[in-house]
């Protein structure tokens, strides 16, 4: 059992979907690596569903979209069952990201967390000195608002955890300290970072390192970490690079709830690799790269429970959206296949 099964309807987003609003974005080339997060309206942000979805809530997508010109913007897009998306007809702004530096090139790669009543979002910013992790909260419908900045390391795959820690935010990065051949770095390690604001954030340990030789030998964090009863649940992507091009695929580790740095179970096997089409050919081949989940039902303290559905969201070949469905109790199966 690979944990995760691709849905009917697959993919559930493409360049199609994305309305011209301006004609920079006429005939898009791409839509993918969404951040995601269950939505019941400003007035609810934080609010836990504990049996599904109610009558008012959606699922909301924030969209990495890029033009023909390769520049990057943000989407949203929104649904009433997980499957079918509308997306929104105006662009996400970030308040104060022009006042950064090193000045930004791309935003890209938005991870969605709902902390402290807040709706957090992290994103890899591409600048002439490298890759660099920005800090926002999600303001209104199409803004985003700079609190963060950390161009102190080059990194990326930065995803905070849904609560706090030992009173201090928590969040998983990826330090791109490995140089490939191409000149391009990259990390093998996810670690464990803390801050007491958003703003500062300090790397503590490292949590899981890539397995050479085998499909995960370059990693990096996915959607945020899910907590269970039996601790966090976190779905990563590892590249195979031994077989002389990059293979993206998904995979499941479980980390301790008070010391999450501490791995508890890390599964032998990926849980889902590219196989079809829409995976295998695109703008950069044999990618599944997993960025939000929805978890469908979690008790009162906030813990899945374990028969609940959870839907992964993933970008297909840098190119387009796919969705994967499984149950708590599958991944934590799947993170103790040994």
């Amino acid at each position: 059992m690979s944990g995760l099964r691709r849905h009917s309807r697959n993919p559930v987003l493409t360049r199609a979907d994305i309305p011209k609003i301006t004609p920079f974005l006429d005939d898009v080339s791409s839509v993918f690596n969404p951040g995601a997060v269950r939505w019941n309206g400003w007035e609810e942000v934080g609010r836990r569903p504990t049996t599904g979805a109610g009558s008012s809530s959606v699922d909301r997508l924030l969209l990495r979209v890029q033009t023909r010109g390769r520049e990057t913007v943000l989407m949203v897009a929104e649904s009433r069952d997980g499957e079918s998306f509308t997306v929104l007809p105006e662009l996400v702004a970030i308040e104060g990201v022009d006042s950064l530096q090193p000045e930004p090139i791309h935003v890209y790669d938005p991870r969605v967390t709902v902390v402290d009543g807040r709706v957090v979002v992290v994103l890899s910013v591409d600048t002439r000195d490298g890759c660099f992790l920005l800090t926002t909260t999600w303001e209104s419908d199409f803004r985003l608002r700079v609190v963060g900045w950390s161009p102190e390391r080059a990194s990326r795959n930065g995803v905070l955890f849904p609560e706090r820690i030992a009173e201090r935010y928590c969040r998983l990065e990826r330090p791109n300290e490995k140089s490939l051949g191409s000149g391009v770095r990259t990390g093998d390690e996810i670690w464990f970072a803390t801050s007491d604001d958003l703003v500062g954030w300090t790397l503590e340990r490292p949590v899981l390192a890539g397995r050479w030789h085998y499909w995960d030998e370059l990693i990096g964090s996915g959607p945020p970490p899910i907590k269970t009863h039996d601790g966090w649940l976190h779905v990563y992507h590892g590249v195979a690079t031994h077989l002389g091009s990059g293979i993206y695929q998904a995979g499941v580790v479980l980390l301790d709830l008070e010391d999450p740095s501490r791995v508890l179970a890390r599964g032998r096997n990926n849980i889902l690799e590219p196989r079809e089409l829409y995976e295998m050919v695109g703008q950069v081949p044999n990618v599944v790269f997993p960025s939000g989940a929805i978890v469908e039902t979690t008790d009162e303290d906030g813990f899945a429970l374990p028969d609940s559905p959870v839907r992964i969201y993933y970008g297909a070949a840098d190119t387009c959206v796919g969705l994967a469905e499984t149950t708590i109790r599958e991944l934590l199966e799947a993170s103790r296949l040994q």
